[in-house]
């Protein structure tokens, strides 16, 4: 009878009947995404390419940690993604050590030639972008050098290994194939770019494009290293001697030499004497985040400021892409932006209110000027009335514009952040050396050089012209976010003066909104065009927003009636590729993301 009636109670029981259908179909449980949040336990690597990718997972196979890792991906990128990055670039580098729990900044960016002044280039306006005069010194292998020294676990023979094989010869992928074929007659202008036209021809997709010159440089460096270690058995000694043989031996005298010969400032005493060096970061914090960027020969402070702007309004109440959120946002970063043109500067050169900038009281006096209107003028603060310990200039710098507008397509930027199993974090934004407009390689070295001095101001007032020895106040941004004081995320992508934007984007999803890593990064996302370019003629478009066409129709004429000058782009069409990883706090496991706009990779396990 009990049994009965507790059958009858069952059946009595409400029951919920799927809908008929597909039964393959499940319903998402989070937000969908184009591509799936990689996971793991072990490490995961997110960078440019899928050689680059792989270069990074293998040294964590073999027992590397991320710092290994990171520095493997950076070597292999300067070999196949060199549409956008080349070895004789730049990578300023952020790292979070877990065995100290501190953060450093690694000053990846080279100086100008000493013999570089404002007076070279008068005639033009403004600073080359291409060719010989258009390159700091190569600082790719000095700063990746400085953290396997200090903060990796192998040799320069392991980390260097997968970039030789790629050098050797990969098969070729169309996004850099199209470079190649549309910056061909740019690049075999200058003396040595026929080395990327091995019998004046393309690679088709598939077909192996080899860089045997490269390949031979690589191969000096590590034969210095294995050299040194067999006489000392000195780890740390050995590595460097390895970047020795880049900075002081035959190769750096050819490199001065080939840039010389076709008009360039570089000496051999130049590349000699170069070093990069560990700082500590610039630093602010966020609803409970500890967010880390590079001082301010970087335009790193300006995602700091915007945050700190940022933080003293209710971003959640607005709405995640509500009119009202895009519009505080956009004029935060006008804000900050317009500050970050008129006083950050290489504070070896130049005396930077970093204290003030950064300060809660001033962003305060910053975040007083949003009003319900789109502001199109410029409006630099007043920093130094908020950091007593810089004195103010009896003139004052006001952001400009100078020379004319050049035709060529400015240049571009990859991106690395790895994490593993300990919790270690790097994040590095490597660039320059890139084939846009038309790649600059040294002679039989194999190696293109910088296009980072067109960042440089020729106005004498400014807190980044033009000095011989000095760095550029570059937009090569690495990020490093702590949660409670644990690893959270490392975060970087290229895309020029938005870097900071686009990684604002992400940021602000998961710190205001939780969403999930992958989410974060495939949302709609913003960017302005307002504050004055760091490259080229250093134009500004006031009030312009880019915007992507999946914000709705709505949204944008509330943003329009606000003053908001709108560009607006594809569903995926803002320029930039974030790619990011950490750890996930809810679970203590590891996360990655890679953005589908300019197909990043992203793997682990």
């Amino acid at each position: 009878m009990r049994i009965a009636f507790v059958l009858a109670c069952v059946l009595l029981v409400p029951v919920t009947v799927a809908p008929q259908g597909d039964p393959t179909r499940v319903a998402p449980r989070r937000e969908p995404t184009m591509r799936p949040e990689i996971v793991g336990q072990h490490g995961i690597v997110a960078g440019g390419r899928h050689y680059s990718v792989h270069a990074g997972t293998r040294i964590l196979e073999q027992g590397g940690n991320a710092i290994d890792a990171g520095v493997a991906t950076v070597f292999a990128a300067s070999v196949v993604e060199i549409s956008h990055f080349g070895f004789g670039g730049e990578v300023p580098t952020m790292i979070y050590d877990a065995k100290t729990k501190q953060v450093v900044v690694i000053n990846g960016q080279g100086t100008a030639p000493k013999a570089a002044s404002p007076e070279t280039f008068k005639a033009k306006g403004k600073v080359d972008a291409n060719g010989p005069l258009g390159a700091t010194l190569p600082a790719v292998m000095d700063a990746m050098a400085i953290a396997l020294e200090h903060f990796g676990t192998m040799r320069l023979e392991q980390v260097m290994a997968p970039a030789i094989e790629l050098a050797d010869g990969f098969p070729m992928y169309a996004f850099l194939r199209d470079f190649l074929v549309s910056n061909k007659a740019n690049t075999t202008a200058y003396k040595w770019g026929h080395l990327y036209y091995a019998n004046d021809h393309v690679p088709d997709v598939g077909e192996i494009f080899r860089q045997p010159n490269l390949a031979r440089t690589l191969r000096t460096i590590v034969a210095a290293e294995h050299d040194a270690l067999q006489k000392s058995n000195d780890h740390k000694a050995a590595i460097r001697a390895g970047r020795d043989a880049f900075y002081k031996g035959d190769i750096a005298r050819r490199i001065a030499e080939a840039d010389r010969a076709e008009g360039g400032l570089f000496t051999y005493e130049d590349l000699a004497n170069f070093h990069g060096s560990i700082e500590k970061p610039a630093t602010t914090t966020y609803r409970g985040y500890q967010v880390y960027k590079a001082g301010p020969w970087n335009q790193g402070p300006v995602l700091l400021e915007t945050l700190n702007i940022l933080e003293g309004t209710d971003l959640k109440k607005m709405g995640r892409g509500s009119a009202d959120f895009i519009h505080t946002v956009h004029e935060a970063i006008k804000l900050a932006y317009d500050d970050r043109n008129a006083y950050l500067g290489d504070p070896a050169f130049a005396s930077v209110p970093i204290a003030g900038l950064l300060s809660k009281p001033y962003a305060a006096t910053r975040r007083a000027l949003i009003g319900p209107k789109a502001f199109l003028d410029h409006r630099p603060g007043d920093p130094y009335a908020f950091d007593a310990t810089v004195k103010p200039p009896a003139v004052r710098y006001q952001p400009h514009s100078q020379g004319t507008k050049g035709s060529n397509t400015s240049g571009d930027t990859t991106c690395v952040d790895v994490v593993d199993k300990d919790g270690n974090l790097f994040s590095a934004t490597p660039s320059s050396g890139w084939l846009l407009g038309g790649a600059f390689i040294a002679g039989e070295t194999g190696v293109p050089l910088s296009n980072r001095m067109q960042v440089f101001d020729l106005d004498p007032l400014s807190p980044n012209v033009l000095v011989g020895g000095k760095r550029p106040r570059t937009t090569l941004t690495p990020t490093i976010v702590l949660k409670d004081g644990t690893p959270f995320l490392a975060i970087s992508t290229p895309g020029g003066d938005s870097q900071d934007q686009q990684i604002l984007n992400v940021l602000l999803n998961m710190m205001d909104f939780d969403m999930d890593l992958q989410a974060a990064i495939e949302a709609p996302r913003i960017n302005s065009d307002h504050p004055h370019s760091s490259f080229d003629n250093h134009e500004s478009v006031p009030g312009q927003l880019e915007i992507e066409n999946r914000v709705p129709a709505k949204v944008m004429d509330d943003l329009r009636s606000k003053g908001h000058v709108l560009r607006v782009v594809g569903p995926y069409g803002m320029s930039t590729g974030v790619v990011a990883v950490g750890v996930n706090p809810k679970t203590g496991t590891l996360r990655g993301g890679a953005d589908p706009r300019r197909e990043r990779y992203a793997f682990g396990w």
